[in-house]
């Protein structure tokens, strides 16, 4: 990955941090930056708070950090930046650049900050001369005479009197020693020293006297790097914080709030922590609703104040106060990039959650829907997911894309269907190739059940797939992902939305079970359509399992778009700010409802991956569909279904020889030889009565476009 800075949409720097891949196989080199040097180049000048503010933080014990995840629980003895020879090099390199930086920095400004030690030397010499005078003088003694003059007692005075010219005396002795040695000395050692010495002891002089002189918020040497200003949190301010946040009451029996643990710095050194007891009666959900006036009482923002679950009881949580926003600091590139094969069966990097902890998703089992209101990443982090599944040469690919943005186009390389937008391509209409792909699939779940349940046991010992029956071509059953973008579209296109519909919400309950994993965006979780289409909207959207909600516009979208529920657990995506791209809530995923700062890849990282992909696919013959330039035919002709789909937005009927044409033109797999009066037979044999249908002034025979769908609802009623 680059150390310099990428910016992602609408100017938002995706590389800021770096993605840890210490633990991953064939790990490039661990970018061993500190994360502080990284805030602190991104930290704005100045502070909010009118308190004193901490410029060194203190790091405490970690009490409730969870524990270390390597093996037996222990931290590795060597650290990982030099664990390994290229770790070590790499790490010797940025110690290098940083210590050249720093060196160019302040010989640029060398002029200047001897300019400055000069003048403030000076000004320190009459402030040196100053404080001697005071010294000797005694002056701080004045008060305690005055006092002595005031109570009218001369015995006092006299002996104060007398201590004080003693010591005038004494003092004005070592000043003058002082001052005839320099008188003395000087000259001989500017007769005797060499230059070097001479030089030297000028400049110890004047930086003494500079440092003497100059106030003490103006340094003369600006520092190159620049250091986090944090406010320390203590147990008194979460005491208040909690109490005005009505979690609990100082002075009632049983009604305190207590802590499990001190308050500590975390590990990454980039916020405090401690675990709260809250009063019997309360619970972590009291809590994670109250968590804005917890940060009001605790005077911070609220993307600074983040509550975690404690397993050992309801009432218990752990508190983290970030220094600083921690969703304002992106995550960097994928890790995808190394564009090394993946597995479908194992989780899938998705981000980093607020406290820089690795967030990822397993894809087998589940369907997912990712919710935004539109530039806020819900398309890019869609296709991270699809870029994992597409690393992974046995996964069957599916992707639609109901808006045509060129996000999606590059799929086209490995998807075994794919279709953009809305509008009629060589392809053939959109609409009918998602229409007949869903046909498809449904049918090979359908299948999939059916064979699974008869493989013997010691193949499918639970009767549901597996990595050996996915990645054997024998059983051809291979893990699927369909991937829906702007799949509000698809729901409002007329009457073949009735059938998309339908078949999108059978296999949306059905289907991941089987293998076929669903990754849906869209950004009207609310819904489209009117009547049946509307409800089986609503019936796709709720049986998605995980949601990711990017920022909404308000909470009750928010709500629609994290699952029914959410926003009374104190989740609600509408707080999250306009400048958090690629930034959501992911819910469902684990127990845990992280709120994710995604990784980034751009087009050309996305066709880098892509074309990694394709070449995958092809060494293992798994290259399938429009990718390999099959003709996708069909499994079977479904003539009612095709007929209906001939008919245009606003077509009431159409004349037999006019569906005969289109027929033969759109699906000539199956109707390359169609006749007028072959189709009008065909349709008849439906109960579709033969009607006179008016075209440029003449009538001829044909069909209502409302005689067809009667027809269908009948078939579907039998």
């Amino acid at each position: 990955m680059s150390d310099n800075p990428t910016p992602g949409p609408d100017g938002f720097d995706w590389s800021a941090a770096e993605y840890d891949l210490a633990d991953q196989p064939d790990a490039a080199v661990v970018d061993l930056d500190t994360a502080r040097a990284r805030r602190a180049a991104a930290e704005p000048g100045g502070t909010h708070f009118e308190v004193a503010l901490d410029a060194e933080p203190q790091r405490g014990g970690d009490p409730v950090d969870p524990p270390p995840a390597a093996t037996g629980g222990r931290i590795p003895i060597v650290p990982v930046g030099w664990n390994t020879w290229p770790n070590i090099k790499h790490s010797a390199k940025q110690a290098a650049a940083i210590g050249a930086y720093r060196l160019g920095f302040h010989a640029l400004r060398s002029p200047w900050y001897a300019l400055l030690a000069a003048f403030w030397s000076i000004v320190g010499a009459f402030r040196l001369l100053g404080r001697q005078i005071k010294w000797w003088w005694v002056s701080e003694q004045y008060g305690l005479r005055q006092a002595a003059a005031d109570a009218n007692d001369p015995a006092m005075w006299l002996k104060l009197h007398r201590e004080v010219k003693a010591t005038r005396m004494w003092r004005g002795i070592v000043l003058l020693a002082g001052l005839l040695t320099l008188l003395i000395g000087g000259p001989i050692l500017y007769a005797t020293a060499p230059t070097w010495a001479l030089l030297a002891s000028a400049a110890g002089v004047v930086a003494f006297l500079a440092h003497i002189g100059r106030p003490d918020d103006r340094p003369i040497i600006t520092p190159a790097t620049v250091a986090g200003r944090f406010r320390r949190i203590n147990p008194d301010i979460i005491l208040r914080a909690y109490y005005a946040a009505g979690l609990g009451h100082p002075d009632r029996s049983h009604q305190q709030v207590a802590f499990g643990s001190t308050m500590a710095r975390d590990r990454s050194g980039t916020g405090s922590q401690v675990s709260i007891d809250l009063p019997y009666g309360k619970t972590f959900d009291d809590a994670v609703k109250a968590r804005g006036a917890i940060a009001s009482g605790l005077d911070v923002a609220i993307s600074q104040v983040f509550i975690t679950r404690d397993a050992t009881s309801h009432r218990r949580h752990t508190l983290w106060v970030a220094d600083r926003d921690p969703l304002s600091v992106g995550v960097g590139s994928t890790p995808l990039l190394r564009c090394k094969p993946t597995d479908i069966w194992q989780p899938a990097p998705f981000g980093l959650d607020e406290r820089g902890n690795k967030v990822e998703i397993l894809l087998m089992w589940i369907s997912i829907m990712i919710a935004a209101q539109p530039r806020q990443g819900k398309t890019w982090a869609a296709r991270l997911l699809g870029l994992y599944a597409a690393l992974d040469p046995y996964v069957k690919i599916t992707v639609f894309d109901g808006g045509g943005k060129p996000d999606w186009r590059k799929f086209a390389l490995i998807a075994d269907r794919c279709a953009f937008g809305l509008a009629m391509t060589r392809d053939g209409d959109p609409a009918e190739i998602v229409l007949e792909a869903l046909r498809e699939i449904k049918a090979d779940v359908q299948d999939r059940y059916e064979r699974l349940s008869k493989l013997p046991v010691d193949v499918c010992p639970e009767g549901k797939l597996t990595r050996e029956i996915a990645r054997d071509p024998k059983y051809k059953m291979p893990v699927r992902m369909v991937i829906l973008d702007e799949f509000q579209e698809y729901f409002d296109l007329g009457d073949i939305s009735k059938e998309i519909a339908a078949l999108l919400v059978y296999l949306v309950k059905v289907a991941p079970a089987a293998g076929v994993i669903f990754v849906d965006a869209t950004q009207r979780p609310s819904g489209v359509g009117t009547g049946q289409v509307a409800q089986q909207f609503i019936s796709f959207r709720d049986n998605h399992q995980v949601r990711f909600s990017l920022r909404t516009g308000s909470w009750q979208v928010s709500d629609l778009a994290l699952g029914s529920g959410a926003y009374s657990e104190g989740f609600d995506s509408s707080t999250l700010l306009p400048s958090y791209k690629g930034v959501g809530i992911l819910r469902g995923a684990t127990d845990a409802t992280p709120t994710v700062r995604t990784f980034f890849a751009d087009g050309d990282d996305a066709e880098k991956i892509l074309i990694a992909a394709r070449g995958l696919r092809e060494q293992t013959g798994t290259l399938t569909g429009m990718a390999a330039g099959e003709d996708v035919a069909r499994i079977s002709r479904d003539v009612l279904a095709d007929v209906r789909s001939m008919f245009e937005r606003g077509e009431n009927g159409l004349q037999w020889e006019d569906l005969a044409e289109r027929l033969a033109g759109r699906l000539p797999e199956h109707y390359a030889d169609i006749t007028a009066e072959s189709i009008s037979a065909q349709v008849r044999a439906f109960g579709v009565r033969s009607v006179d249908v008016k075209r440029g002034g003449r009538a001829l025979k044909g069909a209502k476009v409302d005689d067809i769908d009667a027809a269908i609802d009948r078939r579907k009623a039998a």
